[in-house]
């Protein structure tokens, strides 16, 4: 079987009413990816449009007036049924989630993912019309058009602005953007507010991944903490998942004043703590992308993946010190030594943080 040529540059909008986006994570590709999901709503007015995502992600959409309805792919039980040996089981689960995608009558599905898997669960949804960007991994054989991967290597969400193009949509103002529920922020602003924390005088520091190559290292974070408040009047806050509270902890140590409230926040209520941060540092991670989204100043810091040179606004200055080595992404050259990271000066991180502060951006 060959795959299904390429969607050409001009799309007839026939069988756009009711359209299924497959991105079931990561965090910060949901964000990446928002500007899309603008522009397909602007285009449609009218559509009813769903986004089909793993349940831990769903808070970072269910506020957006532009998705009418989240789905949840509950990844986690058939990974267990699977593991238990339960394949019967398994297979009852799968074939009740494709009716419910199929009562949808989706007659438009778009994989934003690429792989093996989000073209599947598009495929599961029965829509005669399936757009993959990018398909691999098989998952090209699943689509009934494939637009190819393009976009301008180093400016954020190109990768999306590209596909929008092709599909016809405005591309004008395409920027990351996330919406968050006023509950939401109540409990994130009480969270602060128990620690003494008002809104607009703390940083967040994102300093955790799921890979070490692109972390920085505990005793710069922690360099910086201390320096943080005194040199910014701002309160270090450091976010992060349950795995990382004792990092989070050893990050903030006893002498820097900083809060550490990693596993302590929903990931919709720490976004809410990142949208109210007079400035956010971070490496390549979810929680530092949010900062491009809600406007904040940001200074983030890439290695061993290719970073964003372009994020389309004045308060976010990137740091990547371009070794020969780097982006290596899931294969480190260096014997774990990182110095793509490691060689970072938080004086440095401090001074581009004044720069961030300063910038001027439109309202």
């Amino acid at each position: 079987m060959s795959a299904p040529e390429a969607l050409p540059e001009s799309v007839v909008s026939r069988g756009m009413s009711r359209i299924l986006l497959v991105r079931t994570s990561a965090i910060g590709d949901i964000v990446f990816a928002s500007p899309f999901l603008a522009a397909l709503r602007q285009r449609y007015p009218e559509a009813h449009i769903a986004w089909l995502v793993e349940p831990g992600m769903a808070g970072l959409l269910e506020a957006d007036p532009c998705v009418d309805e989240v789905i949840l792919w509950p990844k986690t039980e058939w990974k267990r049924l699977w593991q238990a040996g339960q394949y019967r089981a398994l297979a009852a689960r799968v074939r009740a989630f494709s009716r419910m995608l199929k009562d949808g009558r989706f007659d438009t599905a778009i994989d934003l993912q690429s792989l093996l898997k989000s073209g599947w669960l598009t495929w599961l949804s029965g829509a005669p019309q399936r757009i993959g960007l990018g398909s691999r991994e098989g998952s090209q054989y699943l689509m009934t058009r494939v637009v190819p991967g393009g976009g301008m290597p180093g400016q954020i969400s190109s990768e999306y602005r590209h596909l929008a193009q092709v599909l016809g949509l405005d591309t004008a103002g395409f920027h990351p953007r996330l919406r968050l529920s006023p509950a939401v922020q109540r409990r994130a602003l009480d969270k602060l507010a128990h620690h003494g924390v008002a809104p607009g005088c703390y940083v967040v520091f994102a300093p955790f991944t799921t890979r070490a190559q692109k972390h920085w290292t505990e005793e710069a974070w922690h360099a910086l903490a201390r320096r943080a408040q005194r040199d910014l009047g701002l309160r270090p806050v450091v976010l992060g998942g349950p795995g990382d509270r004792d990092a989070a902890q050893r990050i903030a140590g006893k002498d820097t004043g900083a809060l550490a409230l990693a596993g302590e926040t929903t990931l919709a209520e720490a976004a809410a703590i990142v949208e109210h941060a007079a400035l956010v540092i971070g490496v390549d991670t979810g929680l530092t992308h949010m900062a491009v989204a809600f406007k904040r100043p940001l200074v983030t810091l890439f290695g061993s993946t290719r970073p964003y040179l372009d994020a389309g606004r004045a308060n976010v200055r990137v740091i990547w010190l371009g070794l020969g080595c780097s982006p290596c992404r899931r294969t480190p050259s260096c014997g774990g030594a990182f110095p793509c990271m490691r060689d970072i000066d938080p004086a440095r991180v401090l001074d581009e943080a004044r720069i961030v502060l300063n910038a001027e951006i439109p309202s």
